[in-house]
């Protein structure tokens, strides 16, 4: 693979005792063009603009498809990627329902090993720390027709991070807008999907929220998913999730909860979940803890609730499941405890 390495490194003008979520990036990206029905070899040059057309078919029609995913360092200096093959198969699952051509696991894989060791210095040890890895594709030909393109380009490009919340979250249910249709791009990381939630977002944020909690389109009887993150009740001794459908993106973070919920013996349901039984196990004293899990976010604990005029106080717990399973997530991802589930990469030769 052809490296252009950057002059100097940038690392050392960063202070990572304070990083803003999403606004520092590392030196390098890897790009890689589709063109003439295949696509090229995929080159790492210095992170920095891209020269784009105004009439790059991206921008109109949104044909654009991203993943999240982190890579976190050890106490040996090693680097552990997280599941990057769940990543690969998530993304060329939206890609394909969106009409762009998969991107193949070796340029994937083979590219994401190469880049995260050349920008090693970025990833930083210590729990509060990871690299976030924002691999995205993209229709890159210059036609305004409304159509599929013909040429597309993929990135990827790395960000060093801290905690996405400090602190438990308040969430308020969505009863107007939608996020996902049944038959739409619920389930795919597409970019429209995100654009198009960040009105009714901003709408709870002025109220004093954190984020909502999204409804069925159909009736908003039906719980589906908060904000970018998968949503957990814990109903007494149980955790109920809502079952993943083509509306709500299936997560790698709540995946790999419902793998250590398990193997803790704790009794796990994904089904339909109404708003309207989360309302009476509260009532009932029966609603221990609400939390949320994501790239981004890890696990996140929800300190409130809110439905119309009814405020749902989650206080927090010593036997708290979220971050039981947060500890043990960790744990793993940070290679303190054996990796039962081979679910990390080891990356340890760096030049």
């Amino acid at each position: 693979m052809k490296i252009n390495r950057c002059n100097k490194s940038r690392v050392n003008q960063v202070d990572f005792s304070s990083i803003p979520f999403g606004q520092v990036f590392s030196d390098h990206m890897l790009m890689c063009t589709y063109k003439d029905g295949a696509w090229g070899d995929p080159i790492i040059v210095p992170y920095g603009p891209l020269q784009l057309s105004p009439a790059t078919q991206g921008l109109h029609y949104g044909q654009s498809v991203f993943e999240g995913m982190k890579a976190f360092k050890d106490k040996n200096n090693n680097i552990l990627l997280f599941r990057e093959k769940e990543n690969l198969l998530r993304l060329n699952q939206s890609a394909v329902r969106l009409d762009i051509p998969p991107i193949t696991e070796e340029i994937f894989l083979s590219g994401l090993k190469t880049l995260v060791s050349l920008d090693h210095n970025w990833c930083k040890f210590g729990d509060s720390f990871s690299l976030y890895i924002r691999p995205f594709i993209f229709a890159s030909s210059n036609c305004i027709k409304a159509s599929s393109a013909k040429e597309y380009m993929f990135i990827i490009i790395t960000s060093p991070t801290m905690s996405y919340y400090t602190k438990p979250i308040d969430l308020l249910f969505e009863e107007k807008f939608s996020r996902a249709v049944k038959g739409g791009v619920g389930f795919a990381k597409a970019a429209g999907n995100y654009g198009a939630s960040f009105y009714p977002t901003k709408l709870a944020q002025d109220k004093g929220y954190t984020q909502v909690i999204w409804t069925d389109a159909k009736e908003h009887k039906y719980i589906e998913e908060s904000g970018t993150m998968n949503i957990w009740f814990r109903v007494e001794d149980k955790l109920i999730t809502p079952k993943i459908s083509d509306s709500i993106l299936g997560g790698i973070t709540r995946d790999s909860i419902l793998h250590l919920a398990k193997k803790e013996s704790i009794k796990v349901e994904e089904r339909l979940i109404s708003v309207s039984e989360i309302l009476d196990f509260a009532k009932n004293d029966k609603l221990i803890e609400v939390f949320g899990t994501g790239t981004a976010v890890s696990v996140i604990s929800v300190r409130s609730i809110t439905f119309r005029d009814f405020k749902i106080s989650l206080e927090s717990k010593n036997d708290s499941y979220a971050m039981m399973l947060k500890k043990k997530l960790q744990d793993i991802q940070y290679g303190r405890k054996k990796d039962l589930f081979n679910w990390t990469t080891l990356l340890s030769s760096f030049d």
